[in-house]
């Protein structure tokens, strides 16, 4: 704990100690802001978005739950902003007001580990017991590797989401939470999946980060990695796939588009892809929303992003691109209870031809429903309802008044 604690400090910025400024000026306004408002729930995910399960989570209260003291925080920029402040209270993301409602917030609620006013500082409050509130995390993805920074020793988290019994099982043996506190609800953004409509001709293309690339945003990953990243394995795969000749043709033969969007933490390197066929869209902003991209898409590429549990869960056929795995595993996560070969959705690629030769014969076929991963898929999503966001805000408010 002590050695963690100097590593953590280490990694301090000056905007972290800005915050400290913010969150000292923030205590007392705090302390009796709370006798006004002593049960409010504050829900973030992160600064410029609201398109996850907490979002998901505060639309179903204002619309359900209308009494509960709710608010979210979101940046006044953002492109999600009216239709949040069209539903509800919000408060500017990362702000003193924020902080305020940080600390005088009965139970914070978010998708993201690190969804608050600030995650360094945060962090420090939290694991080291300076900042003793209750804590939700619904999680922004179904969690299938071994992920050390989501065990309890390093979140304190008080409700730990789950959503099939798998991951369940795994993260309540693996990651040290206290009994009761992980808990199979599912999650929240699965209820708006069911409303799927698919476009035939449109292919998504969704790659993960790499943490040794593009660490976790810190203001220090866009100056070490933009000269480098042209000559790193995670580009030279992705931008050979998009450049194919076989893929432009196979495009422009079967009237298919293709979306490549990359995760947000990939997408401060913006220009780096770029596409050289009419029917390929690169998709760098915020204007493009992902789940409106799953529903709407056919056919799904990624490489270890749980957005292909998204995908299978509703039905729909996709393939892992893996032309990095050892080196994925070594630097980034070591392998859960999730294998890809034994347990995944749909085939495991290692080369361009090999994708190439996969994408064809779904196509040409109609996008076929083979039996093997349809079995997977029945055995893995426990949960197949539009109630998951009903669960988890009925887990939320027990913790709130039932006590612990």
């Amino acid at each position: 704990m002590k050695q963690r604690f100097w590593n953590k400090l280490r990694e301090v910025s000056l905007n972290d100690f800005w915050h400290i400024i913010l969150f000292l000026l923030a205590l007392f306004p705090a302390f009796i802001y709370k006798k006004k408002r002593r049960h409010l729930w504050l829900i973030c995910e992160n600064k410029e978005e609201a398109r996850d399960n907490g979002y998901w989570l505060f639309h179903y209260i204002r619309e359900k739950e209308p009494d509960v003291d709710v608010v979210y925080a979101i940046a006044p920029d953002s492109p999600d902003y009216d239709k949040v402040a069209s539903l509800g209270k919000t408060v500017a993301y990362g702000t003193w007001k924020h902080w305020i409602y940080y600390l005088a917030a009965e139970i914070n609620i978010s998708s993201q580990k690190g969804g608050k006013p600030n995650a360094a500082v945060c962090y420090f409050l939290e694991v080291y017991g300076i900042r003793n509130n209750l804590r939700v995390f619904l999680q922004h993805g179904i969690t299938k590797d071994d992920a050390s920074f989501l065990h309890y020793e390093n979140s304190k988290i008080s409700l730990f989401v789950t959503s099939t019994q798998r991951e369940y099982e795994y993260v309540r043996d693996n990651f040290n939470y206290p009994a009761g506190y992980v808990k199979l609800l599912g999650m929240c953004r699965f209820d708006n999946l069911h409303k799927a409509v698919t476009n035939e001709k449109q292919i998504l293309v969704m790659p993960t980060w790499r943490s040794w690339i593009s660490p976790p945003s810190n203001g220090k990953a866009e100056f070490e990695g933009i000269r480098e990243i042209k000559n790193s394995e995670y580009f030279r795969g992705w931008d050979s796939f998009l450049q194919y000749p076989r893929l432009h043709c196979f495009l422009e033969e079967q009237d298919k588009y293709l979306v490549f969007y990359q995760h947000r933490e990939m997408r401060k390197f913006k220009g780096l892809f770029q596409s050289f066929s009419p029917r390929i869209q690169i998709a760098e902003d915020n204007s493009y929303d992902v789940q409106s991209l799953l529903m709407e898409s056919a056919y799904l590429i990624t490489d270890y992003s749980s957005i292909a549990m998204d995908f299978a869960y509703m039905g729909k056929p996709l393939s892992y691109y893996q032309f990095d795995y050892e080196k994925f595993r070594e630097k980034q996560y070591s392998e859960g209870y999730f294998s890809y070969e034994a347990d995944g959705f749909g085939p495991v690629c290692y080369t361009k031809e090999e994708l190439m030769n996969t994408l064809l014969n779904y196509l040409r076929n109609g996008f076929p429903d083979e039996e093997k991963y349809k079995k997977r898929r029945e055995n893995f999503f426990t949960l197949k309802d539009t109630e998951n966001c009903k669960r988890n805000f009925e887990a939320i408010r027990e913790l709130v008044y039932g006590g612990r």
